[in-house]
């Protein structure tokens, strides 16, 4: 692994760095920008193909992969403030990486076995962490990917990235319009349901153990009303409580909870309960 020392702040590789978490997905190479030691470490352990890894320090941080596997990455050692500059984190720990994002299609997001898919169609959600959030629970409970319809946040938004806890690197996600995103979703067979706040069948209450794609809207706006119009019915969160609406991030999350426990008790299969939150 070629280690470099970093001088200047006008260093090529440390500007691309700044663009890519800046301005994420207008990288001319295509890569993207990921921050913390965490996280890189969880893009290496995924098989993304890392470019390069940043560092205020000695060396590569404890805890990476072999020698071997990281022979093809270059690893620059840069000044502290330089980098720092750069993340985006309020305390940020000095580690950072350019890498290759996965290359999703639709097959992935449709799985193998037609009849498990679950799929959350994302419609204009703006907030980083929610995406971040929605990323994580799709994994979380067992949901086959995400489709991202215009004017949803880029998923690569550092603070989407570190919402999401690694599950980037890993759960199966498409940027589409919308006419593709219903083409491949009725012809494969999936059942699509919008999300509202009222005049829905309560989650309880519908089947959620067939192959299905749930319409999550925009935290201000909902899901728009030509999009609901296209869809096969509406379902909802029933709350006892005095809140208007739940956050985009929850009501996606709830459903995903719901989902996963019809379809294990469809297949009679015990729940396995591993850690819950952290």
């Amino acid at each position: 692994m070629p280690v470099r020392i970093i001088e200047s702040k006008q260093n090529t590789r440390l500007k691309e760095l700044r663009k890519a978490l800046a301005h994420p997905g207008r990288n001319e190479r295509g890569l993207v920008g990921v921050e913390g030691p965490n996280l890189v470490e969880e893009a290496l352990r995924a098989g993304l193909r890392v470019e390069c890894i940043f560092a205020d320090g000695q060396g590569p941080p404890v805890g990476y992969q072999s020698e071997k596997e990281m022979a093809d990455i270059d690893f620059f050692l840069v000044p502290g403030d330089y980098l720092k500059s750069i993340l985006t984190t309020e305390s940020p720990q000095p580690v950072a990486a350019l890498l290759e994002p996965p290359d999703w299609t639709w097959a992935h997001i449709l799985g193998d076995r037609k009849d498990s898919t679950l799929v959350i169609v994302l419609a204009g959600l703006q907030d980083p962490g929610n995406l971040g959030t929605i990323i994580r629970s799709v994994e979380a409970f067992g949901a086959t990917g995400i489709v991202c319809l215009p004017g949803t946040v880029n998923a690569w938004n550092p603070k989407a990235v570190r919402a999401s806890a690694g599950s980037l690197f890993r759960v199966p996600l498409v940027n589409v319009g919308e006419r593709d995103a219903f083409t491949q979703l009725r012809e494969a067979g999936v059942r699509i349901l919008t999300t509202t706040v009222e005049g829905a069948e309560p989650a309880d209450l519908v089947d959620l153990a067939e192959p299905l794609a749930l319409i999550i809207g925009n935290e201000g706006n909902g899901v728009p009303a030509d999009l609901a119009s296209r869809s096969d019915g509406a379902i909802t969160i029933p709350c006892p409580g005095p809140v208007e609406s739940l956050n985009a991030a929850v009501a996606a999350s709830v459903l995903l909870y719901e989902a996963a426990r019809q379809r294990t008790a469809r297949v009679g299969a015990p729940t396995e309960r591993r850690g819950g939150t952290r």
